[in-house]
């Protein structure tokens, strides 16, 4: 069975998650911007074989406008398990999200002008 490691939440600031597939402590490492980040936890999930919680305290130094990504990865076997975004300050212009908002305000703009052109022109 392959690991697998699912994200059950944010709280507190601190990213949790279940790793299942592992009969052993797994060993693993959260990087971000190719730095180790310090505090990872991992605990044996009671009456779960093969069950871990990872813990993952995100630091406040590393937040800064924009988004930060962070990847989960299986010291062991080197792969990439899980990772995570933050995204904090101003939405930026070219973000996804705000240029999506944008098409749907335009949308609405054009969707009132020809209702209004149709009523105009069957008079």
């Amino acid at each position: 069975m392959d690991a697998k490691l699912t994200k059950t939440r944010i709280r507190s600031g601190i990213w949790e998650g279940v790793l299942t597939g592992i009969a052993a402590e797994p060993e693993l490492e959260v990087v971000h911007l190719e730095q180790v980040v310090a505090g990872l936890s991992v605990t044996r999930v009671p009456e779960r074989e093969g069950d871990w919680l990872v813990r993952v305290p995100i630091p406040i130094e590393v937040l800064s406008e924009g988004v930060q990504t962070f990847l989960i990865r299986n010291l062991a076997t080197g792969e990439k398990l899980q990772h995570f975004s933050v995204i904090t300050g101003v939405a930026m212009e070219d973000d996804l999200r705000a240029e999506v908002d944008l098409l749907r305000a335009e949308l609405d703009m054009l969707k009132r002008a020809f209702r209004r052109h149709c009523i105009e022109t069957a008079q």
